[in-house]
C-alpha cells in the first residue's frame, strides 16, 4: 500500500500543494509531515510563488496524523529541517498568503493546518473535530490559541472541550471557514481565489499578512508600532508606482514584487 506523499504543482504564480495519502484517508506519516514542510519552505522562499493553495485528493481532508508512525514502537524520528517553514506555523509561519480547501473528514491537525493558513473554502460535506482530549491528550499544533482567535473563546472551548463533530454550516458560523461550496468545488474555488490575490501587489499583500500577525502576536499598540515599517517597504516599491501609474492610465497594474 502507499505510504502517501505530499506533491506539488506550479500554476502560474500559485503552488498548489496536494495531500497525496486517500487510500488511508490522508493520514499524515512523518514523512508527509517533512514534505509539507519542504513545500510550504518553497513557497515562503521562491518569489515565483504569490500564493499556496493546500488541498488534499480523495473524499477526505485528512483523518489525523497515522498515530502508531508518530508515537508507536516502530516510530519513525523526522525533524522538520532547520529553518524551514513549520506546517503548524509554531516556529516560523509562511510569508505568502494560503488558502486551504477541505472536504469530508477534517480531524485533528487538519483543522489546525487550516488555522495555520489564512483563509479556508470547505466543501458542504465537510466534517471536524478537534478531538485529541477524547484520546488522553489535548491539541498541540495550535488549536489552543488559533481557534480561540478565529472563533471567539465561547465558540473555542464548546468545540475543544466536547471534542465534537460539526459541520461545515457551522464552521463557517464561527469563522473558521469563509466559503462552503459544493463537494468537489473547493479545490477549484480556492484556486480561483489564489489567482485573484495573485494579481494584487505581492509586496501589499506579504506586508499586510505580516503586519496582521503583529496585531495577534502583540496587539493594538504593537500593530501601531510597525505602521512606519510597512511605509517604508511599500511607497517606495516598484510595485506602488506601477499601482499609480496604471490608475493614471485605467488599465490593470502588472505588478512583480519589489
Amino acid at each position: 500500500m502507499s505510504e502517501g506523499q505530499i506533491r506539488t504543482e506550479v500554476h502560474g504564480h500559485v503552488l498548489k500543494i496536494v495531500i497525496d495519502n486517500a487510500a488511508k484517508k490522508n493520514a499524515f506519516t512523518p514523512v508527509m509531515m517533512e514534505q509539507l514542510s519542504d513545500a510550504l519552505t518553497e513557497l515562503h522562499d521562491n518569489e515565483a510563488y504569490r500564493v499556496g493553495v493546500i488541498c488534499a485528493e480523495g473524499n477526505d481532508f485528512t483523518a489525523g496524523l497515522d498515530m502508531p508512525k508518530f508515537f508507536g514502537p516502530t516510530a519513525e524520528k523526522r525533524n522538520i529541517k532547520e529553518g524551514n517553514v513549520d506546517p503548524f506555523g509554531l516556529t516560523k509561519r509562511c510569508r505568502k498568503p494560503v488558502i486551504t480547501a477541505v472536504q469530508g473528514i477534517v480531524f485533528t491537525i487538519g483543522i489546525e493546518l487550516m488555522l495555520a493558513g489564512d483563509i479556508v473554502v470547505a466543501a458542504a460535506d465537510s466534517r471536524f473535530c478537534q478531538m485529541e482530549s477524547k484520546r488522553g491528550i489535548a491539541p498541540l499544533g495550535g488549536a489552543h490559541f488559533r481557534f480561540l482567535s478565529r472563533a471567539g473563546w465561547g465558540d473555542a472551548m464548546y468545540h475543544l472541550f466536547l471534542c465534537d463533530e460539526f459541520s461545515a454550516e457551522r464552521a463557517h458560523a464561527i469563522g473558521l471557514v469563509q466559503e462552503v461550496v459544493p463537494p468537489g468545488e473547493q479545490g477549484e474555488r480556492a484556486m480561483a481565489l489564489a489567482a485573484i490575490i495573485a494579481r494584487n501587489a505581492p509586496l501589499g499583500i506579504q506586508v499586510t499578512k505580516e503586519a496582521a500577525a503583529k496585531y495577534i502576536e502583540g496587539g493594538e499598540a504593537a500593530a501601531i508600532a510597525y505602521i512606519p515599517k510597512i511605509r517604508d517597504r511599500v511607497l517606495g516599491s516598484a510595485d506602488a508606482k506601477e499601482g499609480i501609474q496604471s490608475f493614471i492610465e485605467r488599465r490593470a497594474a502588472v505588478f512583480e514584487g519589489r
